[in-house]
C-alpha cells in the first residue's frame, strides 16, 4: 500500500508493532477475509495501547482516510459474529 499507519512517537515500539497489526488486520478483513478471533485480539490489544474512544475515533479515521478501510465497521462486523466466523468486509 502507498500510505503510512497513524501512529504516536510516544509509543514504545513494541506498541507502534501491535498498532500496525492491528491495521494489518484491517487490511486483511478487506483484502481476503480474516477469522473473527484474529481481529478481536488484535483490537483488544490496540485498545491497551489507545483506551480514549476519542483517540481510537481519531487514528482510525485517519487510518480510513489513507486507507479507504473502515476499521469501526471492521471491528463492529467482528463484535456481532459468533465464535470461528470469518470477517470479509467489502
Amino acid at each position: 500500500m502507498e500510505y503510512q499507519y497513524p501512529i504516536d512517537y510516544n509509543w514504545s515500539t513494541d506498541e507502534i508493532v501491535d498498532v500496525i497489526k492491528f491495521f494489518e488486520a484491517i487490511e486483511k478483513a478487506y483484502e481476503k477475509g480474516i477469522d473473527r478471533e484474529e481481529v478481536m485480539n488484535v483490537y483488544r490489544r490496540f485498545k491497551e495501547i489507545v483506551p480514549s474512544k476519542a483517540e481510537e475515533k481519531t487514528i482510525c479515521g485517519e487510518f480510513e482516510e489513507m486507507s479507504g478501510y473502515s476499521s469501526y465497521r471492521t471491528v463492529k462486523k467482528a463484535k456481532e459474529a459468533s465464535a470461528g466466523d470469518r470477517i470479509k468486509m467489502n
